[in-house]
C-alpha cells in the first residue's frame, strides 16, 4: 500500500540518493559531474530541510521510499505570468524508482505539489524537465517556456 508523507529533515540521504538517480536516468551529466555535485548539494540541502524552505513529499510502499518530489518557494520579481506576486513555486528532484514508474506515482506527487503550492498562495510554478518527463507534465497542464541557459 502506497503512502505519501511530507519530506522531513531525516530524508537528507534519501533526497541526495534520489537526485543522483534522477540525473543518472537523464543520461546527461558525466559521472565525475555527479560526484562533484554530491557534497555541495548535501551541504546546500541540509539547512533548507531544517528550516523547511525545501519541502515536498515522499511516497513509500510498506515503509520503503519509492519516490519523491522537492518543492521550494523562490523569490522572483513580479512578471507577466504572476504580476502581483514576487514569488514562484519551484519543483525539483522529482524521482520515482524504475519498478514503480507508470503506476501514477509521479502524477500523485505532482498533484500533491499543486495542492501545497496553492495552500501557500503560490500562483505560478516552474520546473525543468527531461524529454521523458515532459509528457507527464504536459498532461497535468504544464507548458514549455522560453528559458535558455549559459554556463561560465
Amino acid at each position: 500500500m502506497l503512502r505519501t508523507r511530507p519530506v522531513e529533515s531525516r530524508d537528507l540521504d534519501l533526497i541526495c540518493e534520489h537526485r543522483q538517480k534522477m540525473f543518472q536516468a537523464s543520461g546527461k551529466p558525466r559521472e565525475e559531474e555527479l560526484v562533484a555535485m554530491d557534497v555541495p548539494f548535501r551541504d546546500w540541502l541540509r539547512p533548507r530541510l531544517e528550516d523547511r524552505s525545501y519541502f515536498g513529499f515522499i511516497v513509500e510502499n510498506e515503509g520503503e521510499a519509492i519516490g519523491g518530489i522537492g518543492l521550494m518557494v523562490i523569490d522572483w520579481p513580479p512578471h507577466p505570468s504572476h504580476p502581483q506576486d514576487d514569488r514562484r513555486g519551484y519543483v525539483l528532484n522529482m524521482f520515482v524508482e524504475p519498478d514503480y514508474r507508470g503506476r501514477g506515482v509521479a502524477t500523485d506527487l505532482m498533484k500533491a505539489a499543486d495542492v501545497e503550492f496553492q495552500r501557500r498562495g503560490i500562483r505560478y510554478a516552474i520546473l525543468h524537465s527531461t524529454s521523458k518527463g515532459r509528457p507527464l507534465y504536459e498532461h497535468l497542464g504544464w507548458s514549455g517556456t522560453t528559458e535558455m541557459a549559459r554556463q561560465y
